[in-house]
């Protein structure tokens, strides 16, 4: 475990070979970074939380009150956003466990907007990508996307594709997705 300022406990895995991290999902691995980009005040970057109405609550107890009925109040934007290095950043982070592309169906028309818009208006936007049967993630830039997407009829993005586009992003114990070493690269 470890404590951060904010008192959260973060649990660290062990490194034990390369299937290290098999297991752990691509925002376990996100969340733990930013808080490591968080106490080191290299970057202010988080979870955006799903908007959602809450319909029904039970009660049994006052201290154990569960949410039984919700539904989504609009569709959300994007994963994760924040600031770096006086810049705003905006990302949309996904999985997939096929080991030759990734579906444009995991994005939705509305997120690829939303970080065209925010790219148009000064931000940096790009997706984080998790091959998880090949144990690879990649950054990807909203340029890169939407030049694809522009020029090709396919439904899914080739791995190969994302292999030469965009950029591998390490793995690292402490900070296991370090994309702001790829963002140094663009700014």
């Amino acid at each position: 475990m470890i404590g951060y300022p904010t008192k959260k406990k973060v649990n660290v895995i062990a490194k034990s070979g390369d299937t290290a991290r098999r297991g752990l999902s691509l925002e376990e691995d996100i969340n733990q970074s930013n808080l490591v980009f968080l106490d080191r005040n290299l970057a202010n970057i988080h979870k955006k939380p799903t908007p959602i109405t809450i319909v029904k609550v039970d009660y049994p107890m006052r201290s154990k009150a569960k949410i039984t009925e919700a539904y989504f109040k609009i569709p959300s934007t994007t994963d994760y956003n924040g600031v770096y290095k006086g810049r705003a950043i905006d990302f949309e982070a996904k999985e997939t466990a096929s080991k030759t592309s990734f579906s444009l169906s995991n994005l939705h028309p509305h997120q690829v907007q939303h970080m065209q818009s925010v790219k148009f208006h000064g931000a940096i936007a790009f997706l984080i990508i998790r091959f998880t049967s090949l144990d690879e993630t990649y950054y990807l830039s909203i340029d890169k996307l939407t030049d694809f997407t522009n020029n090709q009829v396919r439904k899914s993005l080739p791995y190969e594709w994302i292999k030469a586009q965009g950029h591998l992003i390490p793995y690292n114990y402490l900070i296991p997705i370090n994309y702001l070493t790829v963002l140094d690269m663009y700014l």
